[in-house]
């Protein structure tokens, strides 16, 4: 049987444009239902403090109020009054779940304490501000490192200290290696990251079916089926009597996974009030109330030998855990494990530790901890390169794992148990692509040429390996109509990365058709009823996996029953577009509408070859092992040292992420990982003061990159497929941001390096660079 030439590969235009661009996407805040109320949260203005009362009496007699919500108010439909953590973890030393809203104590400022409902926003916004709560401030701790001190202030006043989870990371003998190395090299650094700042904030919408007991709720996330099971657990409800929804979703990036204490309480006021509410997260709420990924510190040793070969690398890190778990403990598990990815290593430890602080809690931002460990691992390789008078780029290719290692196991194990596996990949290839498309050779000679002239300019590199596709599964239903239309049903959860045209893609490469003429449905609870959603740089392997193989059933059915139809063997069919004809016979032809029509049966007739009815299958690919995407970036700056602006100019970087499905939707999650890497490099700081108040609540205080920062960025693609999958796929949406803080701080380093300059932290700002040039000119 000829089959038609593969779609997979080939640029193709995005189902998602059409409506974004005519403002006929419909997001959670396009949702507009009869008698709806809107909500505003009342929300602590302390980091910590006890709360001794509620008085909600002025706020309910305000003109437009419906309602005025507190927890006593809403604990009669609650199973439990706290959210339990997402990702349970052996490493846990005490229990803090976040309460539905604030009880007796508030332990971060943004913490939920009571919800307005009325007839609009604006009412009841203002009516939140009559609510008198009864504060008594406590001493507040904003430092993680402070926080592990003994006497220290902590976060909870029921809790003896802020220890909240501690493992280690370690293989191989460290003592042995480290007393035998000829060098030791120690460092500390410190790294931040902010918070996600999509485009679209936080919101959602609940709804009260009475007729059908039909509880529906719409929200901006990225996990709806995860959503739907908190639900029902915390509702005690039916699966059937709750249905979830993620419509269009402007942005993720980490945070949208997370269910919130605004989702239940959502949930409730719509049971209680039998009337439609909805709530919109402002850009001041996202500031202080959606979780963020806070501040790490590592204390490290590197052990290397006369050649530049890293023997061991041990330290400990101190991880910003924020007031509540509300997620895992995933980011510092990922950026322990991300600093021995990508190069072989002897041996290895590293003591975690998570602090209790008085401040947003924290879970994933775009990567995950993977680019924290990537900086630790970039910054200790340029260390040993000075040290031995290597090339950065030379100690890199002396201790980065070989091809002919492929797959190669590491001694450490992922969450769920299974041991990590490099799955493929060649990446002295990638680090070698990018090293000559950024001139890495010929640099040295412009440095010197600008730094006649006075200009200050430098280049970096960086490798990275990140595990994607995360398991263990994402269901897919591919479904044909009678009428011939093609329906995809996924838990995927589209956020902006494309999903739906991916999965349409990989579909009619088995069905044939336009794109356009695929209707893909995704975040809907009432279509699917598995899955997990989008994070982790995994829809494409795991739902992507499902779908192709769901499409390969449908194919195998239709042709089937063609062959059957036609009395013709398989191999004297041929596939054209959808439809399905016998080879030399222009009459002899089957569409899937037809096929699908075929297998509804009639009263009394035997169906098809004794096909089962229907032209549908649903498919869920199991996957434990993640597959590894890797690559190498190379940054050029330049240095203003009167004003300590860093500005990239050029950014180079070559990725591999497996079989590419559309190299288009594959460059721009490239480039959008480049430009969040960027931002969280030079520009983003979520800041608190010593009482652990934020002091960055707007745009004007805390920066994002914007256009007029952004340097070139070319991009180069390798394909290794992964032998994980049948597609071969491995995750991109990731992969961008995670090597670009070291890339970009060896480049200020080596820009600076008249100056003595060393740079151990993440974000630099013009401030500090100048401060570290004043500290250069003056050091001996």
């Amino acid at each position: 049987m000829s089959a038609e030439a593969s779609k997979i590969g080939k640029p193709m235009e995005r189902l998602e444009d059409d409506a974004l661009l005519l403002g006929l996407s419909r997001f959670v805040d396009d949702i507009d239902l009869p008698n709806m109320v809107e909500a505003a949260f009342v929300r602590s203005p302390h980091a910590h403090a006890r709360v001794n009362g509620i008085e909600t009496s002025a706020a309910a007699d305000f003109e437009g109020v419906i309602a005025v919500l507190c927890l006593d108010d809403i604990r009669q439909l609650l199973t439990s009054d706290k959210l339990a953590v997402g990702l349970p973890s052996p490493a846990y030393r005490q229990k803090v779940d976040r309460p539905i809203l604030a009880d007796t104590e508030v332990t971060y400022v943004g913490e939920p304490v009571a919800v307005v409902l009325a007839i609009s926003r604006g009412v009841a916004e203002d009516a939140a501000q009559l609510v008198d709560v009864a504060y008594e401030p406590l001493a507040a701790v904003a430092d993680c490192r402070d926080a592990l001190q003994a006497g220290s202030v902590t976060a909870h006043t029921s809790l003896p200290d802020n220890l909240v989870a501690r493992f280690n990371m370690n293989f191989g003998d460290v003592d042995r290696v480290f007393n035998a190395a000829p060098h030791v090299l120690s460092e500390s650094f410190w790294q931040h990251r902010g918070g996600s700042h999509s485009m679209e904030c936080r919101g959602g919408v609940a709804v009260h079916d009475l007729q059908e007991d039909l509880l529906t709720f719409w929200s901006s996330t990225q996990t709806p089926l995860v959503a739907k099971e908190m639900l029902c657990n915390l509702l005690d409800r039916s699966a059937d009597s709750v249905r979830v929804v993620a419509p269009d979703v402007g942005g993720g990036f980490g945070p949208k996974l997370v269910f919130y204490q605004e989702d239940i309480v959502l949930a409730v006021a719509a049971l209680l009030t039998k009337r439609p509410v909805k709530w919109i997260e402002d850009r001041r709420e996202h500031f202080v109330a959606t979780t963020q990924e806070r501040d790490q510190y590592w204390n490290v040793e590197v052990a290397a030998n006369a050649d530049g070969i890293i023997l061991g690398v041990r330290g400990d890190l101190i991880h910003d855990h924020g007031a509540y778990t509300a997620r895992g403990v995933n980011i510092p598990y990922g950026s322990s494990l991300s600093v021995i990815l990508p190069y072989n290593i002897e041996a290895y430890a590293l003591d975690i530790k998570l602090a209790l602080t008085n401040k947003v809690p924290v879970t994933p931002v775009r990567g995950a901890g993977q680019p924290q460990g990537a900086f630790v691992i970039e910054r200790l390789l340029d260390r040993v390169a000075e040290k031995c008078g290597l090339d950065r780029a030379e100690v890199r290719r002396r201790n980065l794992v070989r091809a002919d290692q492929m797959p190669c196991e590491k001694p450490l194990k992922l969450r769920g148990g299974t041991t990590v596996k490099l799955d493929s990949g060649d990446y002295h290839k990638t680090l070698e692509l990018a090293l000559e498309k950024a001139g890495w050779d010929q640099f040295p000679d412009r440095q010197r040429a600008a730094l006649s002239q006075g200009r200050y300019i430098g280049q970096g590199v960086a490798t990275y390996v990140e595990g994607t596709g995360r398991g263990p599964f994402e269901s897919v239903k591919v479904r044909v109509d009678p009428t011939g239309q093609i329906n995809v049903y996924s838990g995927a959860a589209a956020m902006g990365q494309s999903t739906k045209s991916m999965l349409a893609q990989l579909v009619a490469d088995q069905l044939g058709g336009d794109l356009k003429s695929i209707n893909v449905t995704t975040g809907d609870s009432s279509k699917i009823e598995f899955g997990f959603g989008g994070f982790n740089s995994r829809q494409t392997v795991m739902a992507g996996s499902s779908a192709h193989a769901a499409a390969v059933k449908v194919r195998e059915k239709a042709t089937r029953l063609a062959a059957a139809l036609f009395d013709v063997t398989h191999d004297q069919l041929e596939w054209n577009d959808g439809i399905i004809s016998v080879s030399g016979s222009s009459n002899r032809t089957l569409s899937l509408g037809e096929a699908a029509s075929n297998l509804k049966g009639l009263p009394g007739y035997s169906l098809p070859a004794g096909l089962a009815p229907g032209l549908e299958f649903t498919e869920e690919i199991v996957i434990d092992d993640m597959a590894y995407s890797y690559g190498a970036a190379v940054a050029n700056v330049e240095i203003d040292i009167g004003t300590g602006e860093a500005k990239v100019t050029d950014f180079v970087i070559a990725h591999d992420c497996g079989r590419i499905i559309n190299p288009m939707i594959v460059d721009g999650q490239v480039l959008g990982g480049v430009v969040h890497g960027i931002s969280n490099t030079l520009f983003e700081k979520m800041g608190y003061d010593e009482n652990a108040q934020p002091v960055t609540t707007n745009y004007g205080e805390y920066l994002l990159v914007t256009a007029a920062e952004l340097p070139r960025i070319q991009i180069i693609h390798c394909e290794t497929p992964s032998p994980l999958n049948e597609l071969g796929v491995k995750g991109v949406g990731e992969s961008g941001v995670i090597p670009c803080a070291p890339a970009i701080v060896s480049a200020i380093e080596d820009a600076l390096s008249p100056f003595d300059v060393r740079v151990s932290q993440t974000p630099v700002s013009p401030i500090d660079i100048v401060g570290m040039i004043a500290e250069g000119r003056t050091a001996p």
